[in-house]
């Protein structure tokens, strides 16, 4: 039947691609890289130190993980060979929706697979630490804020990563000042760094009785979680703490003691807090791990030497460079001006679905590179 002999060319265009994707995944390498791994998770005092051993476990995840994709990848292509070829000597037209799904599946996993080969970054395979911040523009801009915290919750569920609330500030009427997540989960930086910026929302106000239309803006800072063996000097003298009550989303999961901690870094005036965990101590070092991450993320971003390069007017981001608009009227539309990737369906983007805005940043960042 045409139908399954279009389907099988289709189909055999992706077996270069997978092919490919052996090499530049170091499938052979990571294995390797597995089988040291779990040789010392089987030594007698491999849990003496938990913290060590908690990461080596999770390292270990992470890479097998890796390989199971592309495994995975592989044998469902040679199934859907084998299922192509048998639907079509049956001539069995029904197989023929089920065949097309096989397909687009293997096209779509070749492409994130292909993508996560460009995250070569140093910190692109750490967890993400996001903080949105709303703009001027009081109730309107906070229930933005709030809109955008829920977009990259459902982003992270819809993906496989654990999504968690380090910190909250409702706002004052509806929706939230600010806000501070960690996305854990391979890649989650890679993915997530491109999304810092100004993100600028047109709808007709559901705060203004008299319906007109109005722009939002909220912030959005991208940090990758850093761990303890990357050294960060960060003086105790140079740190303001002050400890406050918490308050998350609905009084929900959150101690309601004074143990929330807010740090200020003084060199620079940057500010974290933490208020997820249950006791002031536990807070503080969550905050600290925030502000050595920032630092860095800083650092790097401006190409800066040392850390004490960093000054009190790099720590904001410019609200003149939105990165995205999201209009609700007088038509529905999702654009990224850095990329012009655009979508139609807005609800959808507000639920999570930004895989196409996202892999076209890191395919036009993946130009820039190899045209330097």
């Amino acid at each position: 039947m045409i139908e399954f002999e279009e389907l099988n060319q289709r189909l055999m265009q992706s077996e270069e691609p997978i092919s490919n994707l052996k090499e530049a995944l170091d499938i052979d390498n990571v294995k390797t890289q597995i089988e040291e791994l779990e040789k010392q998770s089987a030594a007698p005092d491999f849990w003496d130190d938990m913290e060590n051993s908690q990461k080596v476990m999770q390292k270990i995840g992470s890479l097998k993980a890796k390989v199971a994709s592309y495994e995975n990848l592989k044998n469902d292509f040679e199934d859907a060979q084998v299922m192509i070829e048998l639907a079509n000597e049956e001539e069995d037209a029904s197989l023929v929706e089920d065949c097309t799904k096989s397909v687009d599946d293997i096209e779509n996993r070749i492409e994130k697979l292909t993508l996560s080969t460009l995250l070569s970054g140093e910190f692109d395979d750490n967890n993400a630490i996001l903080t949105f911040h709303a703009g001027a523009g009081g109730t309107e801009a906070q229930d933005w804020a709030e809109m955008l915290f829920r977009m990259y919750n459902r982003w992270g569920e819809r993906n496989g990563y654990k999504v968690s609330t380090l910190d909250y500030l409702e706002g004052d009427v509806a929706g939230i000042k600010s806000a501070t997540i960690r996305v854990e989960g391979e890649n989650a930086y890679g993915y997530l760094h491109g999304e810092m910026g100004i993100h600028r929302l047109v709808r007709v106000s559901p705060f203004d009785s008299s319906g007109r239309r109005h722009t939002s803006f909220a912030s959005l800072e991208v940090m990758p979680e850093i761990d303890n063996d990357v050294n960060v000097e960060i003086r105790e003298e140079d740190i303001k703490m002050d400890v406050y009550r918490a308050s998350g989303a609905g009084g929900q999961k959150v101690n309601k003691t004074s143990s929330a901690v807010r740090l200020t870094h003084i060199p620079t005036g940057i500010v974290v807090s933490c208020q997820v965990e249950r006791s002031q101590h536990q807070n503080r070092e969550m905050a600290m791990l925030m502000l050595k991450s920032k630092l860095v993320e800083i650092k790097e971003r401006e190409n800066l030497e040392k850390i004490d390069d960093i000054k009190g007017d790099q720590k904001e981001i410019a609200w003149g460079s939105q990165i995205r608009s999201y209009v609700f009227m007088p038509y529905t539309m999702v654009k990224d001006h850095r990329t012009g990737f655009e979508m139609g369906n807005i609800n959808a983007v507000m639920d999570g679905d930004l895989d196409g805005f996202i892999n076209a940043y890191l395919k036009m960042k993946s130009l820039e590179n190899s045209d330097k």
